[in-house]
């Protein structure tokens, strides 16, 4: 028991780590995702305002073009209201000149309320200044005025004769601040480019985990197995290498390789091919380049975890192959291979879900492009919660497009685990049962 309580204190930090560095990012992208937060909404609510673009989603949410035009004609009317605090503010000399020559008279904008307040040539009103701060006191729109709560805007759809009735949905849309909502769903199926991104991940993946992350790193592991130790290690680092360089240094090597002054467009420039872009060139160049870039990288992993469980199969096995006139194609079939499936699932699901989660090459070298020919998953959800072109920053959206890559990472791990057969690879022996 008191072993089992020390086991459970050394593993206390690793547990407090899980749940704040992963259970808990999780958890927060599934509460964003069911939010419209963006950089217009702000992430601690908002007040009541209603614009002109309301008045357009009002339109189409089916409010009544009566109710509408109300809303559109109301603007600045002398009424008693607005007397009384114009006497409060001015005076009564002010008060009793205005009621005379403007009181009951409505006008549409704020200019035709200060040009009819400045032919009565009052005193009190030379200054414009003050123009503007009585006009403001006979305003009785309710657009692009904001209001700290429901109950204000409600008092001034009253005062403007708005039906109760359709209090409510201007109420709701005028809200600026954050809702809770199932809308990001609907738009993420709704958007065109959504199965383009779709596409492109499934590609990028695809084509870099099986040809270069599992393909190319077994390969290399399995052909330094048979070089000597010294000249096998030295490739293995240098091979390594990518992997432990910055991003930036990387892909900038790659740029100078594949510029139409770069490398490749020198050496061939003598032959009378044409000097372009090798990696932006079309599509097809940028995926070569998006695929070549992430899979050295890749095939660095898979090759070290590779060559070390080589490394682990007994040598006996191997000797007693040559002894029995085994060639080196035939101990890798039928020796080496069967017992790299532990391995193989191990770097299969890690860089899957690395891939799904990774753009930062891309980002570095295409940028997505030409166009969105290169954008993925993972990058449109960076995109569009934290790097968009229109600047306002859709974090409830992008929470969106990050939790349907926790969903699929969390599947396919799942289904690795019963493709490779998990519980057997864990299971005791035959021989110790």
């Amino acid at each position: 028991m008191r072993q089992d309580r020390i086991g459970l204190l050394f593993l206390t930090p690793a547990l407090i780590a899980v749940v704040v560095f992963y259970l808990l990012p999780v958890v927060m992208t599934a509460v964003f995702a069911f939010t419209n937060m963006s950089t217009a909404t702000g992430i601690r609510g908002g007040d009541w305002m209603l614009t002109e673009d309301g008045l357009r989603d009002l339109r189409e949410a089916g409010l009544p073009e009566e109710t509408l035009t109300m809303l559109e004609g109301a603007g600045y009317a002398v009424d008693a209201a607005g007397l009384a605090a114009l006497e409060a503010e001015f005076g009564a000399s002010l008060a009793e000149r205005v009621r005379g020559a403007l009181e009951g008279e409505s006008f549409a904008s704020r200019r035709d309320m200060e040009r009819a307040l400045r032919d009565l040539r009052a005193p009190e009103l030379r200054v414009t200044r003050d123009r503007k701060r009585a006009a403001e006191l006979f305003l009785r729109s309710t657009l692009n005025t904001r209001h700290a709560t429901p109950e204000s805007l409600r008092a001034d759809l009253s005062a403007a004769g708005i039906p109760e009735a359709d209090h409510d949905l201007i109420v709701e849309e005028a809200y600026t601040g954050w809702s809770w909502t199932t809308r990001n769903f609907e738009l993420l199926v709704s958007l065109p480019s959504t199965a383009r991104y779709a596409v492109n991940t499934l590609m990028y993946v695809a084509l870099t985990l099986v040809i270069f992350n599992v393909g190319l790193g077994l390969f290399l592991a399995v052909s330094t197995f048979y070089l000597p130790e010294r000249t096998s290690a030295t490739f293995r680092a240098i091979w390594f290498m990518p992997r432990i360089l910055p991003p930036v240094l990387y892909v900038l090597m790659w740029k100078w390789l594949m510029w139409d002054t770069g490398f490749i467009a020198s050496v061939l420039a003598p032959f009378g091919v044409d000097r372009i872009n090798w990696m932006m060139h079309s599509e097809v160049h940028a995926w070569v380049a998006v695929i070549l870039i992430n899979g050295v990288v890749g095939a660095s992993f898979g090759m070290i975890i590779f060559a070390s469980a080589i490394k682990a199969i007994p040598q006996t096995m191997l000797m007693a192959s040559e002894v029995d006139g085994a060639s080196r194609w035939q101990q890798v079939r039928f020796i080496i291979l069967p017992q790299m499936r532990w391995p193989i699932l191990f770097v299969t699901a890690y860089q899957t879900l690395s891939l799904l989660a990774s753009f930062e090459y891309i980002l570095l070298s295409t940028g997505g492009g030409p166009g969105s020919a290169t954008e993925v998953w993972a990058m449109a959800a960076f995109r569009t919660a934290l790097n968009n072109y229109g600047g306002n920053l859709q974090y409830g959206l992008g929470a969106t497009f990050a939790l349907v890559l926790v969903i699929i990472g969390t599947a396919l791990s799942l289904l690795y685990l019963r493709f490779f057969n998990f519980q057997a690879l864990l299971s005791k022996p035959r021989i110790e049962r």
